[in-house]
């Protein structure tokens, strides 16, 4: 049985209480919860200014803009669903910005002896055993997708589909594999960095999967303070954070 992480490593009482948290809101992918809230904190320790931050998966925020919104700044794990609120004319024109990226790796317990090599045609079925593979939801989360991307091109994933145990995000995909639920899972290099009870088995080879970009944008109903949040997401200070954090520079 796949258990819903709690507590922290959830973070996501979204909508309701940042609908109506006075100050700026940030919606953010999952992916971002660590790095986000200490750049967050960074801010406002240098300028008295507090951030609210809710994070889940893109797919789940963007379309909870479109239909309440509340939110300042969207930053998505995905271009797609920043797309899809631009094309809807809920992004503030000219404020959008490819802010950060990142790889995608395979993961295991941390107490796990497995080795496997990433290459085209790897027997991953074989190495999980009668158990499941840990995913974002790869019909519609970011890092779900991106995973089933790259096993489609290595030519693995027809072997694996029916193995997969779908997660709402990719926090919760990381939990199934910290707690032992699935033997292995794909997630994003920087959420393997911060959960000591996985290790990397591999990472994904670059052009396995499309460029994992992160944009953030202002919503059409910013308040004017969002501004100056997202242009400090930019500024050396922020991007430091971030590569401590394991994220690379968009495109990268």
């Amino acid at each position: 049985m796949f258990k819903r992480p709690t507590g922290a490593l959830l973070a996501f009482g979204i909508f309701a209480a940042a609908s109506h948290a006075a100050g700026v809101t940030v919606f953010a992918a999952a992916s971002l919860t660590n790095a986000l809230q200490q750049a967050a904190d960074a801010y406002k320790h240098d300028t008295g200014h507090a951030v609210t931050l809710s994070f889940a998966a893109s797919s789940t925020l963007a379309r909870q803009i479109e239909s309440s919104s509340g939110a300042d700044i969207f930053i998505s794990a995905d271009i797609k669903w920043m797309d899809y609120l631009q094309t809807r004319g809920l992004i503030a024109p000219g404020t959008r910005v490819d802010l950060l990226g990142n790889q995608l790796v395979l993961i295991a317990p941390a107490a796990s002896p497995a080795r496997i090599a990433i290459e085209p045609h790897f027997d991953l079925a074989k190495a999980l055993d009668g158990g499941k593979l840990a995913l974002a939801d790869p019909a519609s989360v970011p890092a779900g997708i991106y995973a089933k991307a790259a096993l489609v091109k290595l030519g693995v994933w027809d072997s694996v589909a029916g193995k997969v145990a779908p997660a709402e995000n990719v926090r919760v995909a990381l939990a199934y594999v910290a707690r032992g639920e699935a033997p292995f899972g794909i997630v994003y290099a920087t959420d393997a960095k911060i959960e000591p009870q996985v290790r990397i088995v591999a990472a994904f080879p670059d052009g396995s999967y499309p460029k994992i970009v992160y944009p953030a944008a202002l919503t059409k109903d910013a308040k004017p303070e969002a501004r100056a949040f997202l242009n400090y997401l930019s500024s050396a200070a922020a991007r430091a954070i971030f590569v401590k954090f394991g994220f690379t520079p968009p495109g990268k």
